[in-house]
């Protein structure tokens, strides 16, 4: 019940009508950027999906912002993202000297939910002015998509399958826990930057599972599988207004986790794992990229970058474009935004428990 109360939590704060700025914020005037360099930061390597997505954005932010700053994005990978968050929580609002900005993920989310010591930000300090809901799908060599029966898994469990991870308490939790859940003999290869370096090992014949968020795959698997090198098998969903897991839109013919759990002997749709498996999954997925300002931004300031990615949002060509390289998602600012972050960044105490401990008897990750 409560994890079917967090899913419909979710799905109504995206659906919600948008309320969108607080009364300070909805009084101010916003703020002139003219001549001024925004520096928006990616805590992962250049190859993965939220550098595609913060590519895609920023040209779009730099024609929406007053003044038509230059936004450049700076990638700041290590430690699975916690080494750029961290960074960000000294930073200090000056909108006089430019402003830095930072896009978050579920791999920045995911350390913060579990108490990882090496966390030092604390989100309740920045200002979200946008949330991009995601979703993820996972693949297979051909040799391997062919071992399936249907949506049925049970032949793969005599691989030993290879993951370029960044990190069991990365948004990697998530396909960590599925593979696991259809009882997949997948030994993750720890480390990686950025989940692109997990598709290159995958493109070297170094890793034969993988998965990529929606932008990531859109950009850098579609061709995979369009040339014959790659086959999907599943992707993780996406959440109807009941808060069911159902097929993601982006990916309307590659069926869900749900579906291959289902069909797949031994893989359960209830109890505990299930419900630890789906808490994470929608807080890493729905809301799972954010733009944050720092600590310390004038409700001025939260009013203009709201205003411009209203104004990105109202193109007449946004559908269009974003749907080619974000995929289908809903991109929420003002006060969807803010009830995107709560639950991003909020599991229930059972969940957090179940993960905690399976962290620690699966792969020794202590995170006391």
């Amino acid at each position: 019940m409560v994890l079917k109360k967090l899913a419909r939590q979710l799905t109504l704060s995206v659906m919600c009508a948008a309320g969108a700025l607080a009364p300070a914020q909805a009084l101010a005037e916003g703020i002139d950027l003219s001549g001024k360099t925004v520096e928006w930061v990616i805590p992962f390597s250049e190859t993965g999906g939220s550098a595609k997505w913060a590519n895609f954005y920023a040209p779009l932010l730099s024609e929406a912002l007053p003044g038509n700053p230059t936004v450049v994005v700076k990638f700041m990978p290590g430690a699975g993202s916690t080494k750029g968050a961290n960074w960000f929580q000294n930073q200090k609002f000056d909108d006089s000297q430019g402003t830095v900005i930072f896009g978050s993920s579920g791999s920045t989310q995911f350390p913060y939910l579990l108490g990882d010591p090496r966390v030092r930000y604390e989100y309740k300090d920045w200002n979200v002015v946008l949330a991009s809901g995601t979703g993820g799908v996972a693949y297979l060599p051909p040799d391997l998509a062919d071992k399936m029966n249907g949506e049925d898994a049970s032949a793969l469990r005599d691989v030993d399958f290879i993951y370029g991870s960044q990190g069991a308490t990365r948004l990697d939790l998530v396909p960590l826990l599925a593979w696991e859940m259809l009882g997949l003999k997948v030994e993750p290869v720890f480390g990686i930057k950025g989940r692109g370096d997990g598709r290159l090992m995958f493109e070297r014949g170094e890793a034969n599972i993988d998965y990529q968020t929606s932008s990531s795959y859109l950009k850098g698997v579609t061709p995979l599988v369009e040339a014959g090198t790659a086959v999907p098998m599943m992707t993780w969903g996406a959440l109807n207004p009941e808060g069911d897991i159902v097929r993601d839109p982006t990916f309307p013919d590659i069926p869900t986790f749900k579906e291959v759990c289902e069909a797949t002997d031994g893989c359960e749709t209830s109890g505990e794992k299930w419900d630890a498996w789906k808490a994470f999954f929608i807080s890493g997925f729905p809301a799972q990229k954010m733009v944050f300002l720092p600590n310390g931004a004038s409700p001025e300031a939260v009013l203009t970058y709201s205003q411009a990615f209203e104004k990105i949002k109202a193109r007449d060509d946004f559908a269009e474009i974003s749907a080619g390289r974000l995929g289908k998602y809903p991109q929420m600012t003002g006060g969807k935004a803010q009830g995107a972050l709560k639950n991003a960044t909020e599991v229930p105490d059972s969940a957090k428990a179940f993960v905690v401990t399976w962290l620690k008897d699966r792969y020794g990750v202590s995170l006391k």
